[in-house]
């Protein structure tokens, strides 16, 4: 008896291991998106993301473009924002930096990594994603997979019929104005984004999730941040282009740019990219999807997304989507895609939850890549947790001394 009670236990012990080892990248992604938003460290898991998530891959381009060395270049000790002074050290500390990468007119003025971060490693971009899938949309557009983005999305997705999208301007989608009723609370576990952003941990389609959204305003009216809008325009990337955003990407703008290491998609159960926020890259290659804007849509030698995409892109059109127009947290204006900061200077920004930024400032020729896990990110439900604004205040500071360095 007590042999078949030991026989017995080791079968279960057996069984429970085989289960663990071929559900183990399930669980892990269960606990690193049920761990989101709620004060836990997420340096460890930001730079691995690939090895338990469902992922593509594109690989770096045969030839890629290196950033020449400048002048090296000192941060500032502090710089100032709304909430007073900051130390530069506690600010890149307390929003746990992994990385800071800064481009000064093509050439590398500072590159520095902390806890995770490193050259090699690939960071979550979060929402920065939006933005390189607004190049797509241009590249997709200027060769006639889409005839215009005054078409409405059920042209190209007739499987919207009947939801918010159905006859929505691709150009509203854009804008995040789609109409679309939506929470984008990240520290409500029962938000919008945080059912959505359960399907890449449990299994489930992100296009269904989509077809089920209904409509809250007009289209072209209310600027209302909305992760689903960016997934719907992965979508019609892979239906006008019929190729997966991964493929595509490679060709039209990966390679092209000159990425010297690979990127990850993550994606759903039908295999289609996590477009709002899945992308997978390191600081440089992030930094060349700034440099790529800075310039017009040309780099490395080749022009790859049209220049006049670039300009419509950085540019509000419209008042529901002007900086100050009072319906964004910060005050920040909304292009394609790309966040536009107040000012005469013409800054713009790509923005992820969690500190992730690509920052462009045309006057100066300066690009800045910040990735980082700000693990108080959401925790409170103004910026003393979320931080963007006092990182813009921080970038606005290095562009200071860089010019100030450069008159001297």
């Amino acid at each position: 008896m007590k042999k078949l009670l030991l026989y017995g236990l080791a079968f279960l012990v057996v069984g429970a291991l085989i289960l663990g080892l071929v559900f183990k990248d399930r669980i892990e992604r269960v606990r690193m998106v049920s761990s989101l938003f709620s004060g836990a460290e997420q340096y460890e898991r930001f730079h691995r993301v690939a090895d338990f998530f469902p992922h593509t891959e594109m690989p770096p381009a045969d030839a890629p473009l290196q950033f020449p060395d400048g002048p090296d270049f000192t941060l500032p000790s502090a710089f100032q924002s709304s909430g007073g002074q900051t130390v530069t050290a506690d600010f890149l500390s307390q929003t746990d930096t992994a990385a800071l990468f800064i481009l000064q007119n093509g050439a590398v003025r500072s590159e520095q990594y902390w806890l995770t971060g490193a050259r090699e490693n690939q960071w979550l971009s979060m929402s920065v994603a939006k933005s390189f899938i607004s190049a797509l949309v241009g590249i997709a557009v200027d060769e006639g997979h889409i005839d215009s983005i005054e078409d409405p999305i059920t042209k190209y997705r007739p499987d919207l019929a009947g939801s918010a999208y159905d006859d929505v301007r691709i150009k509203d989608i854009l804008q995040m104005s789609s109409g679309a009723a939506w929470n984008e609370d990240y520290g409500d576990p029962n938000s919008d984004i945080n059912r959505f952003g359960r399907i890449f941990a449990v299994g489930g389609s992100t296009a269904e999730f989509s077809a089920t959204l209904k409509r809250d305003n007009p289209p072209g009216t209310v600027n209302h941040y909305n992760s689903t809008d960016t997934q719907v325009l992965g979508m019609l990337l892979t239906t006008a282009t019929g190729r997966t955003i991964t493929d595509y990407m490679t060709e039209k703008l990966w390679h092209p740019m000159g990425a010297e290491s690979s990127a990850y998609w993550l994606k759903d159960s039908e295999s289609l990219e996590m477009a709002f926020g899945g992308l997978n890259a390191t600081a440089r290659d992030y930094a060349k999807l700034g440099e790529l804007y800075r310039l017009g849509g040309k780099l490395n030698g080749k022009q790859i997304v049209p220049t006049d995409w670039v300009t419509a892109s950085v540019t509000p059109d419209a008042p529901h989507v002007m900086p100050g127009d009072g319906q964004s947290v910060y005050d920040f204006g909304y292009g394609y895609q790309w966040w536009i900061q107040a000012g005469t200077r013409g800054e713009f920004s790509a923005i992820g939850v969690y500190n992730q930024f690509i920052y462009v400032d045309p006057p100066s020729g300066t690009v800045i890549v910040k990735l980082s896990a700000n693990s108080d990110y959401a925790t409170t439900s103004d910026d003393t947790s979320w931080r963007e604004a006092e990182t813009i205040a921080f970038f606005r500071a290095i562009v200071s001394k860089l010019e100030s360095d450069g008159a001297e």
